[in-house]
């Protein structure tokens, strides 16, 4: 039987490209508004409610979701999300208003959502501790480069067929992707036909009881209430809160902050908009590559973990601040980048430790649990920012400064030491 040396590689690419498409998704219509709404005519609240119905599916998905890959596995877990969130954005072609824009947007946040928890999953069933954050990284990756290519990407296929066929283009990519993920996936790594005898050890030996080893009956799988009883618990979900909004922040109002700030059409949108998410894509490898370098050198995941989070915000604040006064779209645009670098740094340690914290059945549901409390962050500062932005965009760049200590704080407060928690026997 056929062998696929690093298949463990493979799957997480395939994720990455999951989150490549995902963010593409995701990000046509707040790079088309400008040209949208002059066909439909809306108010800068009105578009944040549109966005708010997404982020209320995508809080309530994300829990959801969570538990839905630890019940049917992430092979179809992500099946499911990727076809409801794909034929989502294809129907944004069809919407004409405040109401269908809303429910078109509502069924993305409901399908894009189950990325997240299933990408965590799926670096913990197919890699050892050390390597954990260096996948997430390289998933996470997925979406700054998702959002570097669609700039550019959508402005190219609005100019050439406009924006309602852009929407229906872009919902097929994927449901392409499916194939590949289904032709490769196939087990989990205990039993794939085709992982190599060397890989699987390495993947099973380099991971703590109960990741991916386990039957169901064999690991014990706390249910939400339970995982809430743990202080662990409340760090990924409170500091997620915290953090989040700031990414959120630029994916839903960077266009339009170029267009109003600095008054760009879309042509100078997606010639620029793009530049800040090279610096994310960077601060993905190099935030997941730090803690796993430095765990390879004997670093405990407590030290490792916590010394890449305090990295990550202490090159977001101060450009955090910087960016408030920015003057000029060039010194703006250079900032962000920055803010996102250091954003995605810290990112991806926090988004490991429901892996770190807890084995098998659990990692999905508190991934989920986080990603929910990051919707409701986002929900909150997106509907602050018309009101916060009426004069100018500096109360908004404040306000995502004070959320960098607040959240890296939580995770001292309530995570303590960064190890396996010891579940109580029932």
């Amino acid at each position: 039987m056929k062998k696929i040396k690093g298949l463990r590689w493979w799957i997480i690419v395939l994720v990455a490209v999951a989150t490549v498409i995902n963010y593409i998704d995701r990000s046509a219509l707040a790079i088309m508004w400008p040209e949208i709404n002059r066909d439909i005519g809306l108010e800068k609240d009105q578009y944040a409610m549109i966005m708010t119905m997404f982020m209320i599916a995508y809080a309530i998905s994300q829990s959801l979701s969570g538990k839905l890959y630890d019940w049917i596995g992430t092979r179809m877990g992500f099946v499911i999300s990727i076809v409801v969130w794909s034929l989502s954005a294809a129907f944004h072609g069809l919407a004409r208003g405040v109401a269908s824009f809303s429910l078109v947007r509502f069924m993305l946040g409901l399908g894009e959502a189950g990325n997240w928890p299933g990408a965590t999953k799926t670096s913990a069933e197919w890699f050892p501790i050390k390597e954990r954050a260096f996948a997430q990284g390289i998933f996470n990756a997925g979406a700054s480069i998702g959002s570097v290519i669609s700039p550019p990407l959508i402005a190219v296929l609005y100019l050439l067929m406009g924006w309602k066929l852009t929407f229906v283009v872009i919902g097929i990519l994927g449901l392409l992707w499916i194939i590949p993920w289904l032709y490769l996936n196939r087990a989990l790594p205990k039993q794939h036909p085709w992982l190599g005898d060397q890989e699987k050890a390495y993947i099973l030996t380099g991971q703590q009881k109960g990741d991916s080893g386990k039957s169901d009956q064999e690991e014990r799988a706390p249910g939400w209430l339970e995982l809430l009883t743990y202080k662990p618990s409340w760090s990924v979900i409170v500091s997620r809160f915290l953090l989040d909004p700031i990414w959120w922040l630029f994916v839903i109002w960077l266009p339009i902050y170029l267009n109003e700030r600095f008054q760009f059409d879309i042509k100078q949108i997606g010639l620029s908009a793009w530049v800040p998410y090279v610096g994310a894509a960077a601060g993905s490898l190099f935030g997941g590559w730090l803690s796993g370098n430095l765990i390879h050198k004997g670093w405990s995941v407590n030290r490792a973990r916590k010394s890449a989070m305090v990295l990550g915000a202490l090159l977001m604040l101060p450009c955090l601040i910087l960016a408030a006064y920015a003057s000029t779209p060039v010194t703006a645009i250079l900032l962000i980048a920055v803010i996102l670098f250091g954003f995605q740094v810290a990112i991806n340690n926090i988004q490991t430790l429901p892996s770190d914290f807890y084995a098998g059945k659990a990692v999905g549901s508190l991934a989920g649990l986080g990603g929910t409390s990051a919707a409701l962050g986002v929900i909150i500062v997106t509907n602050l920012v018309p009101v916060l932005s009426k004069i100018s965009y500096t109360p908004v760049f404040l306000l995502a400064a004070l959320l960098v200590p607040l959240s890296i704080f939580s995770i001292y407060l309530l995570g303590g030491v960064i190890k396996r928690v010891e579940l109580r026997s029932k």
